[in-house]
């Protein structure tokens, strides 16, 4: 059982000026549509590392990303034909998937997490590509800016250094006497190392000590595990960069046997077990990916398009999962919560 209220703004007070203004950017830069080129069938490309159900009535991600298209006039078989390639949790098959939609001769591409961006980048250096889900662009050099990306890239992206070090707060506010933390992160992306660094600088001005459990493949993760399992950490964060189709419910499968509070990035984490979730709004974000793709094929030039960042970051907690846990979530906490999921 689940309840769910708006989580605009919540958690504000830990969150930082510049991002608080990305709201009002995201909102200043996403006008009223422009009509859609007369006679012409616009091609999409949409292209992902995971498996994704690409059925607007089961997957919420794809039904908000019809809905902005739909939302600024375009209809699929009329003037919109999407082209979609997804790399099943197999991130080596990205770069013939970007290639193939280039040959393809798309119009835009959309991609839908960092290592398909990577993949699309090398891909290409003309065709518009329409990011989202991406993380830290400017300091992992993929735009110059967010006020002028520069080159055939824009989109919408989130600073995940500094979500990562509010995971830290969140975990340490659900967890009495806190004092030692497991990080779980992807050293193949650059934006999961910055958020690592982040929760090391944050954690000694919180009194908690890390553990860095760092993977670079799925064959890593037995190592991980068992390092958990040796020092016994009182609280997990996992930055979630699939290498793998099965690297997260593997992940859930062993938070939930050893009853260890964690915090994931992905509700498809809270929802199998874990305590919180805190991330951006993916449904939000792709949403917002029409207003880009409408503009680009009305002859704006990527370069010149801002990228914007999530006016929304949802807060889930899961109060089935800290009663098997033996822990109890302060009402403080579950008042901020965007969800709650009880027994």
């Amino acid at each position: 059982m689940t309840t769910r209220r708006a989580f605009l703004g919540t958690l504000a007070g830990g969150l930082p000026a510049a991002q608080l203004a990305a709201v009002g950017l995201l909102l200043a830069t996403s006008p009223a549509s422009a009509t859609p080129p007369r006679g012409k069938v616009v091609r999409l490309g949409v292209l992902t590392g995971i498996a994704w159900r690409f059925d607007p009535a089961t997957d919420p991600i794809h039904r908000a990303l019809l809905a902005g298209l739909t939302a600024r006039g375009y209809e699929l078989g009329r003037n919109l034909l999407i082209e979609y390639r997804s790399a099943d949790g197999h991130p080596e098959r990205l770069p013939a998937l970007a290639a193939e939609l280039v040959q393809l001769k798309v119009d835009v591409i959309v991609t839908a997490s960092t290592l398909a961006l990577l993949a699309a980048r090398e891909a290409t250096k003309t065709v518009p590509i329409v990011m989202f889900n991406a993380a830290d662009p400017v300091e992992t050099r993929i735009v110059e800016s967010l006020s002028r990306p520069g080159g055939n890239i824009t989109g919408l992206s989130y600073n995940a250094a500094e979500a990562s070090a509010k995971r830290v707060q969140l975990l340490q506010e659900a967890v009495p006497g806190l004092t030692r933390v497991a990080v779980l992160w992807n050293s193949r992306l650059p934006a999961m190392a910055l958020g690592f660094q982040q929760i090391e600088v944050a954690a000694p001005t919180l009194g908690v000590t890390v553990q860095s459990l760092r993977v670079s493949g799925s064959d890593d993760f037995d190592q991980a595990f068992a390092a958990i399992a040796r020092n016994r950490p009182g609280g997990l964060i996992v930055l979630y960069g699939p290498m793998r189709g099965n690297d997260l419910p593997r992940i859930v499968e062993f938070v939930t046997r050893h009853k260890l509070p964690t915090v994931f990035e992905l509700e498809r984490g809270v929802r199998g077990g874990g305590l919180i979730e805190f991330g951006p709004s993916l449904p939000e974000m792709a949403r917002h990916v029409g207003a880009y793709v409408d503009k680009i094929v009305n002859g704006a030039r990527p370069a010149d398009l801002p990228v914007e960042e999530p006016r929304r970051f949802e807060l889930i907690v899961n109060v089935k999962a800290a009663r098997t846990m033996g822990l109890t979530i302060p009402q403080s906490l579950l008042l901020r919560a965007d969800e709650v999921i009880h027994p």
